[in-house]
């Protein structure tokens, strides 16, 4: 006999396969022989599973589960005189035991998880073929037993003989049990299946009446059928019954009861078919407990949980409901630094604590997955419980957990949505909460916030712009516009600053301040980034050549901090530049205080190597990041780009003189520092000439022109050379 080990050696071997086929058609035919009803030797029936083996391997690694195939192969069983329910039990364990171990490799690779859940459905498969098999061949039987049992009571008594020997055959020789009673329900006959069903004792069968089998589950339309048949309404019904053995253990049957009448048609006695269904039952159960139960918590899980809420949002007028989305802070990085088992019975300590806080009627706790939760109640005052509920939760959280002599303090951010039954879909309530979540832990997390339907709508107008960024920038959905930038020396158009804009189908043109950060968080701003500098650099290369004086007309094109970052960002920008053929002095690369604070020389080195080649680095938003100005003398920059905000002041007659003192201040810096100045947001004249007094060199804002298609600038420039 070949050992385990050696078993699941030849297993991982494709070419052995035929091998282990056999040697598991042997264990099957070895199991279930001794309970089948046959003629033919072991050797013959292994002969016979050995192409239902077979089979069973190709579902199990089939692309697709056909469980049809498999219910074939349980009706199968019946044909080959396996009809012994306990041939059913046995062929499960075979299969449970051996089916993987022996045909777990195939063409298709499996994970030892995914070929045990394959081995389930067809567990339950195979069961749901048997028993449809065995009922096939009852109602043949019975068929046969009805016919017997009236020719019995009618033919001549040199017939009689005969008759009721084949009958007895029949009726003691059957797979499943028999019994048969007046219309009284007074039990007269049963065979030795149903007697065996009930435990074996025949004192405890016979001479009973068919009402003292009643069971608290029957389902309240049974003794209604039972009540029509015995009258002569109706010939047979059919259902699943539980019955109390003497030992006070249920059994579970598919119960089939027809009335048999006399020769005139007159109901004369009642026939009952019984199929055991107990194992398969809790087959069954246990294929449902894990379908719908979190294998690490034993909470409901995810199908379970959405059952429940759209039964709660289903619910008739008056009913509310409260859910509570839960996600651990900070699990993420106990499970990176400590492994997993450690996260695993830290989730397992939080998911027994959650279920401690969820105990009142209409409320229960699921895991969805990962150190996410939730915790609904229902009932007709949720508006306060559903609070009350995630206080209790936060409070439970509170308490440090202990895990291999570590303690850990466990802090969870929550989202919460409540509401009236019958307005929105689960899948809605569920969006809703777990954007809330995250509004919650941006806000420091340990708390809950209650849903905001305008946050809502701006969270799915976010993630519905996060998703159409690639697919936008494929089908050239972005363009650019310009404002000028202004010498204020002697007005003449200096240049343009780039500025991208998205053309969306269902919402416009939108500014950068939509989609920016959207680009930044996905990675996207790399690509588009660098279709941006393409794209103002050629337009201002076309500038040049179309100039009056030939001039250099200067762009200046932002750089994000994820830009910043990019390993490509020096060849990028030199490929950019000697395709277009725009000298480097042409290009100005602006660059946020706040992306520069704390900087370390190998962020400021890609700046440093442009700067070199000609390029201007302009300090954009300056003096809103709180940075030293000492900092200023080891940043590449040759432009200070001074904010909106310090010239705001300039708007009033007369001046902010705080707001002057400031500018001059830093226009003197910067100068000292040989650093150009460029000021943001000049909206008037009286703006423009009190910068240029303070010494300011450039400026762009509306006074000059609001952004705009590239041949504004060129009208602008055209009307300067005049």
């Amino acid at each position: 006999m070949m050992a385990p080990s050696q078993a699941a050696g030849s297993a991982a071997d494709p070419d052995g396969l035929e091998d282990r086929l056999r040697r598991f058609a042997t264990i099957w035919s070895r199991a279930v022989f001794p309970v089948t009803a046959t003629s033919l030797t072991r050797i013959e029936v292994e002969q016979h599973l050995l192409p239902l083996a077979r089979q069973l391997s190709e579902s199990l690694h089939g692309r697709t589960f056909d469980p049809q195939a498999v219910q074939r192969i349980g009706a199968a069983l019946v044909d080959a005189h396996c009809t012994d329910p306990e041939a059913l039990s046995r062929t499960l364990g075979v299969i449970d035991s051996y089916l993987v171990l022996y045909c777990g490799s195939g063409e298709i690779e499996q994970t030892a998880e995914e070929s045990r859940a394959r081995c389930a459905r067809i567990q339950h498969a195979l069961a749901a073929g048997f028993a449809q098999g065995l009922r096939e061949r009852t109602l043949a039987e019975q068929e046969a037993i009805a016919r017997s049992s009236l020719q019995a009571r009618t033919d001549a008594v040199e017939a009689l003989h005969a008759t009721e020997t084949r009958f007895r055959a029949v009726f003691e020789g059957a797979a499943i049990g028999i019994g048969i009673a007046d219309l009284e329900g007074n039990i007269l006959e049963v065979n030795g299946t149903l007697l065996r069903m009930f435990g074996g004792l025949e004192n405890h069968v016979r001479g009973k009446r068919v009402s003292d089998w009643s069971h608290p589950e029957d389902r309240p339309h049974v003794w209604q059928l039972h009540q029509e048949l015995v009258k002569g309404d109706r010939e047979h019904f059919h259902v699943e019954k539980p019955f109390f053995r003497n030992d006070g253990t249920v059994l579970w049957t598919n119960l089939t009861v027809s009335l048999l009448r006399d020769p005139d048609g007159r109901p004369q006695y009642q026939l009952a078919l019984m199929e055991d269904t107990t194992e398969r039952r809790l087959l069954n159960l246990r294929l449902r407990y894990e379908a719908t139960h979190d294998a690490l918590t034993g909470l409901p899980n995810r199908t379970l949980f959405f059952e429940r809420l759209e039964k709660a949002l289903a619910a008739g007028e008056g009913s509310r409901f409260g859910l509570c989305y839960l996600d651990l802070d900070g699990f993420k990085a106990i499970n990176d630094s400590l492994g997993h088992a450690v996260g695993d019975r830290l989730l397992v300590e939080v998911a027994d604590r959650l279920q401690s806080c969820a105990t009142a009627p209409g409320e229960m706790v699921a895991r969805l997955g990962g150190d996410e939760f939730v915790a609904l109640t229902t009932g007709p005052d949720t508006e306060s419980q559903v609070d009350e509920l995630a206080s209790r939760i936060l409070a439970a959280l509170g308490s440090p957990i202990r895990v291999d002599g570590r303690e850990f303090t466990v802090r969870g951010s929550i989202g919460i949505v409540e509401g009236p039954a019958g307005e929105r879909t689960a899948a809605e309530v569920l969006r809703s909460a777990d954007i809330t979540m995250y509004r919650a832990k941006s806000a420091g997390g340990n708390r809950f916030e209650l849903a905001d339907p305008e946050a809502d709508a701006r969270a799915i107008t976010r993630h519905g712009l996060t998703t159409a960024l690639p697919a936008a920038l494929e089908r050239g959905e972005f363009f650019i516009e310009y404002q000028p930038l202004v010498h204020l020396g002697d007005g003449t158009v200096h240049g343009a600053e780039a500025l991208v804009r998205w053309c969306h189908p269902q919402h416009g043109v939108l500014g950068p301040d939509q989609f920016i950060p959207l680009a930044e968080h996905t990675g996207l701003i790399v690509p588009l980034g660098r279709w941006v500098l393409q794209e103002a650099v050629r337009q201002a290369r076309y500038w040049q050549e179309r100039h009056s004086d030939g001039g250099p007309l200067r762009i200046n094109v932002n750089l994000s901090p994820t830009q910043l970052h990019h390993p490509g960002l020096v060849a990028d920008t030199i490929d950019v530049l000697e395709r277009s053929g725009l000298e480097p002095g042409a290009l100005c690369l602006e660059v946020t205080e706040s992306a520069l604070i704390g900087a370390n020389e190998d962020l400021l080195k890609p700046l440093r190597q442009l700067a070199e080649m000609g390029v201007d680095i302009a300090l954009d938003d300056f003096g809103t990041g709180y940075s030293n100005l000492a900092n200023l003398r080891r940043l590449p920059v040759s432009v200070l780009k001074l904010d909106r905000s310090f010239t705001q002041g300039m708007q009033r007659h007369p001046a902010d003189p705080v707001d002057l003192k400031i500018v001059e201040g830093i226009v003197t810096l910067a100068h000292s520092l040989e650093l150009a100045v460029t000021v943001e947001g000049v909206e008037t004249g009286a703006q423009a000439e009190q910068l240029r007094e303070l010494g300011c060199d450039t400026a762009q804002g509306w006074y000059y022109a609001r952004p705009g298609p590239p041949d504004q600038l060129h009208a602008l420039s055209m009307a300067d050379a005049v």
